[in-house]
């Protein structure tokens, strides 16, 4: 397994790679990262992505009322959760997305509206977050990714709340309450998440012992760090490791 990304979207923190496709919602917060590796002084690993940004308001104030756009607006509604694109619908997004790039004015708009409307129509999408999770407007999106980012080029390191209450200037108090009534879940666990999520990939990605991956993942205890991943995951770190490069053979 060869992960490029680790993204956040809403309240899912997964694995992202090539091909992979996703339909973000308004004010969904989100953000993608590249592996460490990629910022590396002196390394020529570039990652490729191609993004659409539009406004629903772009397309009139009354465009969603008429019945012949009643899908989109469903498909709007459902991106709030974002939404994972598999199967065909992803090959044929994609190959259309692709040719959007090469195209201007009128004719571009028209493929944005059949792409949107392959996505309304199909059967190819899942949620990509459990419940909708919202900045309730652009800035306090912002405010969480940045939140987001933080940790994780922090995970491996002691992370204090107090401190992250600051670089978003707020209490720590104020800061705790507002992460979890925008995330469900409170931020020490989503630190835990995060580590975890590194762990499994490291554990996937490279040949370092259990308790080197622990520490090196933020988990300052092993016993706590093995007790933890059981707990997410139903096994053992070194079953999990086991049981993919068994079925990797």
């Amino acid at each position: 397994m060869n992960w490029s990304w680790l993204p956040f979207i809403g309240d899912s923190i997964s694995d992202f790679g090539p091909g992979d496709l996703a339909f973000i919602g308004p004010d969904l917060p989100h953000l993608y990262r590249n592996d460490p590796k990629y910022y590396q002084t002196g390394s020529g690993l570039r990652a490729k992505s191609i993004v659409i940004h539009f406004l629903e308001k772009s397309f009139g104030e009354h465009f969603l009322a008429v019945p012949e756009t009643k899908t989109l607006g469903g498909l709007f509604d459902r991106s709030k959760r974002g939404l994972e694109l598999t199967g065909k619908t992803n090959q044929e997004i994609s190959e259309k997305m692709i040719e959007l790039t090469g195209l201007k004015g009128f004719p571009r708009w028209l493929l944005l509206l059949e792409i949107l409307q392959i996505m309304a129509d199909s059967g190819d999408l899942g949620y990509i977050s459990r419940q909708v999770v919202t900045g309730h407007n652009e800035k306090e999106s912002e405010r969480l990714n940045k939140v987001f980012e933080f940790v994780m080029k922090s995970f491996s390191s002691e992370i204090r709340i107090r401190e992250v209450a600051a670089m978003v200037n707020m209490a720590e108090n104020s800061f705790s309450r507002y992460f979890s009534q925008r995330t469900r879940k409170t931020f020490s666990s989503f630190v835990s998440e995060v580590r975890l999520v590194n762990a499994c990939k490291m554990l996937l990605e490279s040949q370092e012992s259990v308790s080197r991956i622990c520490f090196d993942c933020g988990f300052n205890n092993l016993s706590n760090f093995n007790r933890r991943f059981r707990k997410t995951y139903q096994i053992s770190p070194l079953a999990y490791r086991k049981l993919y490069w068994n079925k990797a053979c």
